[in-house]
């Protein structure tokens, strides 16, 4: 099971390679999150309609981890969060939300499938 963070964010006119790289896969954020051994993963998505949109997804392993880490980092949060600002026009959280890494589940079952296949 996995817990994840998504946020919204309107990024400014001529800021989107500069927020790409911020909040991408070797970003900031990224680079603070895997400090933590609850931290999975991060997803950057954009919206194909309006170019401006982006969503982030972060994963964790519970709320509970997260929290503890951002409790445990507020400051370097504060610090990138004010550097992040200057790019975006709006950000909210959209919600936090918990389910089933299926993929994970999926390999496991082909895995299992596969070994017990015989070979020819």
């Amino acid at each position: 099971m996995a817990y994840v963070i998504v946020w919204e964010f309107r990024v400014r006119p001529r800021r989107a390679k500069e927020f790409e790289q911020a909040y991408g896969f070797h970003g900031e954020w990224v680079r603070l999150f895997r400090q933590s051994p609850a931290y999975i993963r991060t997803e950057l998505i954009q919206d194909e309609h309006e170019a401006s949109r982006y969503l982030t997804l972060d994963f964790w392993t519970s709320g509970a981890a997260y929290e503890a880490f951002r409790e445990s980092r507020k400051d370097e949060y504060k610090i990138i969060d004010a550097r992040c600002e200057r790019m975006t026009e709006e950000e909210r959280e959209v919600g936090r939300f918990s389910g089933f890494d299926t993929g994970a589940k999926l390999r496991t079952k082909v895995r299992r499938a596969r070994a017990k296949k015989p070979r020819a």
